[in-house]
């Protein structure tokens, strides 16, 4: 399974699922990943695309979760493609594994090249992504893997969000998770290909300001933005989860549309 030196085995929904990641190194899986695919709130069967999955914690959170969902990770970089399918050949993971598959994809590529790579055109109930949020203002990485995974471009939302209109059918739902700076380019990029925009701003305490947006989209849809109810992690004074965002951190709740 590779060189243990390397790499970890880490266990999410208290053990349901687990991810071989990198160690030490390369972008690893947490709580981000757990909300993004608490966003999928869908019993019916679906196909999910993960654009730009990493080693797939995402994406594998929704197999986990829901027993009709197939899953297709979408990865740029072989190296955290790789973890991906070493994840899937887990026996931990057997009960899902069948209904995810693992392809190695540049997301931002256009017409033709895009439905050759395997992202093809409305085909997709869900289109969940977490978008590199790193701009040439933060410090920059010594770490490689972490580096590519982080690479910002001035019209990232724009062409992820556009791959995302491409592949999913229409009245399907785009899921995301940004940092709040990001909210004005998320909107822009929606356009006229989604609309019923929610944004749910994620606070780590109440009074602090909020370090991530949670973003749902309809394709085709011309309802008005919803700014939904803050989400608040923890309580005063503790680094306890509340009940619900430990619900939707462990795979036992859905963070539903209103």
């Amino acid at each position: 399974m590779g060189d243990k030196a390397t790499e970890t085995v880490d266990a999410f929904h208290r053990g349901a699922f687990h991810i071989v990641q990198p160690k030490g190194r390369g972008h690893r899986s947490g709580m981000d990943a757990m909300l993004l695919a608490a966003l999928v709130a869908d019993d019916r069967s679906i196909r999910v695309a993960d654009l730009g999955a990493g080693a797939g914690a995402a994406g594998m959170a929704v197999a986990s979760r829901l027993d009709l969902a197939d899953v297709v990770l979408f990865e740029r970089s072989a190296e955290m493609a790789e973890f991906a399918r070493k994840s899937l050949l887990l026996e931990e993971n057997a009960r899902f594994a069948s209904r995810v598959a693992v392809v190695e994809a540049d997301v931002t590529l256009v017409g033709g090249a895009r439905n050759d790579a395997g992202l093809i055109d409305d085909s997709f109930h869900h289109v969940i992504m977490n978008p590199p949020f790193n701009d040439a203002s933060d410090r920059l990485t010594p770490d490689a893997l972490k580096a590519e995974a982080h690479a910002m471009t001035d019209d990232l939302f724009e062409r992820w969000v556009r791959t995302a209109g491409a592949i999913m059918i229409p009245g399907g739902q785009l899921s995301l998770i940004a940092r709040p700076q990001s909210i004005g380019e998320i909107i822009a990029a929606c356009g006229r290909r989604f609309g019923g925009i929610e944004i749910t701003p994620v606070h780590p305490r109440e009074g602090e300001n909020a370090v991530r947006i949670l973003v749902t989209a309809i394709k085709g849809s011309r309802a008005r933005l919803t700014l939904r109810a803050p989400l608040v992690m923890h309580g005063e004074g503790t680094h306890k989860f509340s009940d619900f965002v430990d619900d939707l951190n462990n795979g036992r709740a859905a963070y539903a549309r209103k």
